[in-house]
Protein backbone atom coordinates (compact mmCIF):
# COMPACT_ATOMS: atom_id res chain seq x y z
CA UNK A 1 0.00 0.00 0.00
CA UNK A 2 1.74 3.19 -1.14
CA UNK A 3 1.36 6.87 1.00
CA UNK A 4 2.35 10.27 0.42
CA UNK A 5 4.02 12.13 3.22
CA UNK A 6 5.68 15.49 3.15
CA UNK A 7 9.33 15.13 3.40
CA UNK A 8 9.90 17.55 6.37
CA UNK A 9 7.11 15.02 8.35
CA UNK A 10 9.57 11.93 7.28
CA UNK A 11 12.40 13.99 8.14
CA UNK A 12 10.62 14.47 12.00
CA UNK A 13 10.05 11.07 12.22
CA UNK A 14 13.72 9.68 11.22
CA UNK A 15 14.80 12.51 13.65
CA UNK A 16 12.75 11.66 16.61
CA UNK A 17 13.58 7.97 16.66
CA UNK A 18 15.85 7.24 19.55
CA UNK A 19 19.04 6.02 18.54
CA UNK A 20 19.77 2.94 17.08
CA UNK A 21 16.64 3.02 15.35
CA UNK A 22 17.79 3.06 12.66
CA UNK A 23 19.58 -0.22 12.81
CA UNK A 24 17.23 -2.02 14.32
CA UNK A 25 14.62 -1.63 11.32
CA UNK A 26 17.48 -2.57 8.76
CA UNK A 27 18.16 -6.06 11.62
CA UNK A 28 14.69 -6.59 11.69
CA UNK A 29 13.77 -6.20 8.24
CA UNK A 30 16.99 -7.41 6.70
CA UNK A 31 17.84 -4.10 4.88
CA UNK A 32 20.77 -2.24 4.74
CA UNK A 33 21.11 0.55 7.12
CA UNK A 34 21.98 2.92 4.22
CA UNK A 35 18.54 1.77 2.63
CA UNK A 36 16.52 2.31 5.77
CA UNK A 37 18.40 6.40 5.94
CA UNK A 38 17.52 6.55 2.12
CA UNK A 39 13.78 5.44 3.18
CA UNK A 40 13.98 9.05 5.05
CA UNK A 41 15.48 11.13 2.57
CA UNK A 42 19.24 10.39 2.63
CA UNK A 43 20.80 10.00 -0.90
CA UNK A 44 23.51 7.17 -0.37
CA UNK A 45 22.83 5.26 -3.15
CA UNK A 46 25.85 3.75 -3.64
CA UNK A 47 25.30 2.13 -0.58
CA UNK A 48 22.21 1.29 0.26
CA UNK A 49 18.86 0.76 -2.54
CA UNK A 50 16.76 3.57 -2.95
CA UNK A 51 13.36 2.13 -0.76
CA UNK A 52 10.55 2.66 -3.27
CA UNK A 53 10.93 6.37 -2.70
CA UNK A 54 9.40 9.00 -4.94
CA UNK A 55 9.85 12.54 -4.47
CA UNK A 56 8.31 15.52 -5.88
CA UNK A 57 8.98 19.10 -4.51
CA UNK A 58 6.80 21.71 -3.51
CA UNK A 59 5.64 22.62 0.25
CA UNK A 60 7.08 21.48 3.68
CA UNK A 61 10.14 20.34 1.33
CA UNK A 62 7.67 18.64 -0.87
CA UNK A 63 6.05 15.25 -1.38
CA UNK A 64 7.26 11.75 -0.62
CA UNK A 65 5.35 8.37 -2.29
CA UNK A 66 6.43 5.84 -0.61
CA UNK A 67 5.50 2.47 -2.78
CA UNK A 68 6.07 0.08 0.81
CA UNK A 69 5.13 1.46 4.34
CA UNK A 70 6.82 -1.29 6.28
CA UNK A 71 9.53 1.23 7.46
CA UNK A 72 7.43 3.75 8.26
CA UNK A 73 4.87 1.73 9.78
CA UNK A 74 7.99 0.23 11.76
CA UNK A 75 9.19 3.35 13.25
CA UNK A 76 6.06 4.33 13.92
CA UNK A 77 5.69 1.60 16.34
CA UNK A 78 9.43 2.32 17.86
CA UNK A 79 8.40 5.64 18.52
CA UNK A 80 4.70 4.43 20.25
CA UNK A 81 7.20 2.55 22.65
CA UNK A 82 9.07 5.47 23.37
CA UNK A 83 6.07 7.60 23.79
CA UNK A 84 5.28 8.95 27.66
CA UNK A 85 2.81 6.93 29.18
CA UNK A 86 0.16 8.90 30.10
CA UNK A 87 -0.84 8.44 34.14
CA UNK A 88 -4.60 8.31 34.83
Amino acid sequence: MSKTISLSELRQIKQSLPEGSTRRIADELKLSVDTVRNYFGAHTYKYGEAAGFHYEPGMESGIVVLDDTTILERALQILAEHAPKSVD
